[in-house]
């Protein structure tokens, strides 16, 4: 039975301090008697130093069964360490005549034998719960202690071997009776406390279902903490109370940062227990009457009433972002838990509870869209800019199905000829009541209404419509560029998209030419295969940005990319910086080395031009050429533009800096 093998166990834990004990005062007493009679040459030190081996060696053992909890939960494990260990201490027992130089069991060495004898017969008398553990010791020692008398070969030591086997049957036979009482009491004791455990089963039944009725009614079962439900009732109350004394209450919501991905590297098992870690260091931080609950998944709720709420609630916001800057210990992992927190109060922010949940959700997405790893406390801007963007996600549908969303294309100029090379295409929105809408506002609100693959169908199609007109227009030699978003590779099957909408505007792919951010190529598994099939389609590939991430050399050249688009940082004042001169001469030796097109862009200056046509980058955009224009004032532009007439540097004068020349 499971309960016998743990209750041996026990037994032999109880006495395995004693037990050491015993063998460390033998084998030191051996070793002072035999050096008292100077006879502790190397062979008996040697024996001595393997003993204190042997019993660290087995209280090492007996550790790490109690840390991993072998002894309760595999007690044979812990039963088969315990004899082996015993096995070992007892054959170095019994090997100690072979040490000895001429050992005399009944003349010189009579003490030896006294101390073998005792710690045997000691083994025996302490370890009757299990037999096996006890004899292993003891037996070689016996029988070594026989071994020696016989040796002898007298008549006196062959009767004092026989008297002493008669002695080892008798151990053996009283040893196997003692382990049968003891686990003949044991199993008594456990039927006596099953039986009583039965008896008082009926009248606690009922008072552990009310507890756990009650526990389910208002605590989280996995923190203890105070649970959603309970949370909404006191924040209720607390706002009632708080009106009729003309008081505040204070709620504070954190999250954990990044606790999703402790939840999918380690387990959910892993995340709970992090989680049971972070709420019981939550209590002892929050040490007043300071309700703490958890709201669910990994957001947790304070709610501080009564006199000077408010400051004692930034109090404890701040005490908690202090105390989880230390390292938090949970499943014998020690790891540091950043989080956020988001502060609302009644009346000064909230006009009830659902108001004062809200805002302090406002506030918490705030500190988690800034990544300020602290508290941020509301503002009513930020109830503005949820309105706003709730707005924008609810007529985003509608407006990418109509004209009111669309692209604007702005040109690319070569530096050299002034010939209009390119057309970004760039996501514009006039809102009839929010105005314009700015493309980041868009692209998030696309991603949270799961329209990023619409949305970016719209500005591919108005590229092909573009690309149709250009035809038309005899301009089949200018390419329309779109923009991608890393994230949407991800999302949809890019590739599929753009063959749809080509092949329905009866477009080559070779017109298009597709920006991706260095993003993109950073992680070869979402877009590597995508990526490689635009390539093969026949679409160009650019990289916008550039020099802004941390591409792959190796993968650059492996892509076969088209461009690569210098990025606005590097192109800002670059005829007086040295460095951003020096930056861009790399990039377009770069740009050779891979046979790549350069596009700078963000070019807003004609001084900047020439010196970037000096740098030997060909091709720029910016609103020194041409702001982004719908499509009817692009192609009225086009058919006026004339393209400017750029002096190369080798043909002025040393004393006269490059320039753009406009006719």
């Amino acid at each position: 039975m499971p309960i016998v093998l743990q209750a041996q166990v026990a037994d032999i834990a109880d006495g395995f301090t004693g037990s050491l004990l015993l063998n460390l005062g033998g084998f030191s007493a051996t070793i002072l008697m035999l050096h008292l009679r100077d006879e502790a040459n190397w062979p008996v030190f040697l024996w001595y130093a393997v003993g204190l081996f042997l019993l660290s060696l087995r209280k090492v053992a007996l550790d790490m069964a109690t840390r991993r909890r072998w002894l309760r939960h595999e007690p044979q494990r812990s039963l088969r360490i315990f004899w082996l260990g015993s096995l070992s201490v007892g054959l170095l027992w019994a090997a100690l005549p072979l040490v000895v130089h001429d050992f005399t069991p009944l003349g010189a060495h009579a003490g030896l034998m006294l101390i073998m004898g005792g710690v045997a017969a000691g083994a025996v008398v302490r370890q009757i719960g299990y037999t096996p553990v006890s004899l292993a010791f003891s037996l070689p020692i016996l029988i070594s202690m026989m071994l020696s008398l016989i040796a002898l070969a007298t008549l006196e030591s062959f009767l004092l071997s026989v008297c002493l086997g008669f002695i080892i049957g008798v151990f053996v036979h009283r040893s196997l009776w003692a382990e049968r009482l003891f686990v003949t009491s044991q199993i008594t004791r456990f039927e006596a406390t099953a039986l009583a455990d039965s008896l008082t089963q009926a009248n606690s039944d009922i008072l552990r279902q009310n507890g756990r009725l009650e526990a389910l009614a208002n605590r989280d079962l996995l923190t203890n903490l105070a649970n959603r439900v309970y949370f909404h009732g006191r924040m209720t109350s607390a706002i009632g109370r708080a009106q009729a004394l003309n008081e505040k209450v204070a709620l504070i919501i954190f999250d954990v940062v990044r606790f999703q991905a402790i939840n999918d590297t380690l387990g959910h098992s892993s995340g709970d227990a992090l989680l049971h870690a972070i709420a019981r260091r939550l209590s002892d931080v929050v040490d007043d009457d300071s309700l703490i609950a958890r709201l669910g998944g990994d957001e947790f709720a304070i709610i501080v009433t009564g006199e000077n709420a408010a400051t004692r609630a930034r109090i404890h916001a701040a005490r908690v972002l202090e105390v989880f800057r230390a390292q938090l210990t949970w499943r014998q992992r020690q790891t540091t838990v950043a989080l956020n927190g988001g502060l609302a109060l009644y009346p000064d922010h909230a006009s009830n509870a659902e108001e004062l949940l809200a805002y302090s959700d406002m506030a918490l997405y705030e500190a988690k869209r800034q990544e300020r790893r602290g508290l941020v406390e509301f503002e009513p801007a930020f109830s503005q800019a949820a309105e706003r963007s709730r707005r924008i996600e609810q007529d985003l549908p509608e407006a990418i199905g109509s004209d009111a969303l669309g692209a604007w294309f702005q040109p690319q100029t070569d530096l050299n000829t002034g010939r209009v090379t390119g057309l970004e295409a760039l996501v514009r929105w006039q809102h009839p009541t929010l105005g314009f809408i700015s493309p980041p506002e868009i692209v998030n609100a696309a991603r949270a209404s799961d329209l990023s693959e619409a949305l970016t169908a719209r500005i591919v199609t108005d590229a092909c419509r573009l690309i149709r007109r250009l035809d038309a227009a005899d301009r089949s030699d200018i390419t329309v560029a779109v923009n991608l978003s890393p994230r949407e590779f991800a999302l949809y099957s890019v590739d599929a998209m753009l063959a749809r909408v080509t092949s329905l505007h009866d477009v080559s792919p070779e017109r298009l030419e597709i920006e991706i951010t260095e993003e993109a190529i950073l992680d070869p598994d979402l877009a590597d295969q995508q990526l490689k099939r635009l390539r093969a389609a026949g679409y160009r590939l650019a990289i916008d940005d550039f020099g802004m991430g941390h591409s792959s050399l190796a993968y650059l050249i492996g892509l076969k990319l088209d461009r690569l688009k210098i990025d606005r940082e590097f192109v800002r004042d670059v005829a007086r910086s040295e460095r951003n001169q020096k930056l861009i001469t790399a990039m377009v030796g770069l740009g050779r080395s891979l046979s790549l097109d350069i596009v700078v862009e963000g070019v807003e200056t004609a001084e900047d031009a020439a010196a970037l046509a000096r740098l030997g980058c060909q091709t720029a955009q910016g609103f020194l050429f041409a702001r982004p224009m719908p499509v009817p004032a692009l192609l009225d532009w086009l058919e006026d533009h004339v393209a400017p007439v750029y002096v190369p540097p080798a043909r002025q004068s040393r004393k006269r800096e490059p320039r753009l020349n406009l006719v």
